[in-house]
């Protein structure tokens, strides 16, 4: 469970996603975009809104499995690989003045 008010990035996201947890995310800052559909998310300032996914996460069977699914897939995403070779991809654009998009 991620309720955060803003997250610039969303790594505990990642890490749960990587170990197969269902995760429950806030809809701030960044984790729409790194959770995706791998996530249900609710209103950080409504409580009411994340005692009932809890509860629900927690009793329902199917979908735990399927958030645990889609959450393996949604971790593959991310790695640190891809890190590195997409900031080695901007220093040698700026290095031979290419444009960064």
């Amino acid at each position: 469970v991620q309720p955060s008010l803003y997250e610039g990035f969303g790594l505990p996201l990642v890490e749960a996603f990587s170990c197969g947890t269902p995760v429950i995310a806030s809809n701030r800052g960044s984790l729409l975009e790194v959770g995706g559909n791998a996530a249900v998310y609710f209103d950080p300032t409504k409580i009411d809104q994340l005692v009932s996914l809890m509860v629900e996460v927690l009793e329902n069977k199917s979908l735990q499995t399927k958030l645990s699914k889609l959450g393996l897939k949604q971790a593959e995403k991310f790695s640190w690989k891809k890190v590195t070779e997409g900031t080695k991809n901007v220093y040698s654009r700026v290095i031979y003045n290419e444009k960064v998009v």
